[in-house]
């Protein structure tokens, strides 16, 4: 087993969210999402993962340009962005899983997505292992607040109350953020300085 640097500390017990995407760019959704949970459940960190390709979407720009704006999007300093599934040589979420519960195995981490995920999350592969592989976390988004009623992934294991052990989908709620990476790429910017948008959670 190789070793693989992690973007910040994994000792025994921490509760580590991982939200995944392209961040094509990362933008004040991300780090709202990131930031409701970190308060709500008291995480130690989360993780921007930064994935080589979305096998849902087109191929976006290169992983370097990703990781600036992400780095620069992330005002928060548990906040940690990492291209370490380019490192692992993973390309779905549920090999990503796999390999950082084998590689980091006292860490307690999270699957950390916003609602709008929600609807196309069954189109992900081995979905169902995935939410048996760690507790899942939805923050509800613009558009899409309805999302977990009919979601597949709800159907099957339910709404719980508060986080739970392993399959635990918690669907946290609150002011709705707008942004979307498709729509900023479309409009060939980052959006609003996120700085002011999020000052009450920062």
């Amino acid at each position: 087993m190789s070793w693989i640097r992690p973007p910040g500390p994994v000792g025994d017990g921490l509760r580590i969210a991982l939200l995944g995407g392209s961040f094509d760019p990362a933008h004040e959704g991300h780090l709202y999402a990131s930031l409701v949970a970190l308060r709500a459940l008291h995480l130690d960190y989360v993780w921007w993962l930064v994935s080589p390709g979305n096998p849902l979407k087109p191929q976006p720009r290169s992983m370097a340009w990703r990781v600036a704006q992400a780095c620069r999007a992330a005002l928060h300093p548990r906040i940690r962005v990492t291209a370490i599934e380019a490192d692992l040589g993973t390309r779905y979420t549920v090999d990503t899983l796999r390999a950082l519960r084998r590689r980091f195995p006292g860490v307690r981490f999270i699957w950390l997505m916003g609602s709008d995920n929600l609807l196309q999350f069954s189109r992900w592969r081995n979905w169902q292992q995935i939410a048996r592989f760690v507790p899942i976390v939805v923050v509800r988004r613009p558009g899409s607040a309805l999302a977990t009623l009919p979601a597949p992934l709800t159907r099957r294991f339910g709404q719980a109350s508060a986080l739970g052990a392993p399959p635990s989908v918690l669907v946290l709620d609150g002011r709705r953020n707008r942004a979307s990476s498709t729509a900023l790429r479309q409009a060939g910017g980052l959006g609003a300085p996120i700085e002011a948008m999020l000052n009450p959670l920062l």
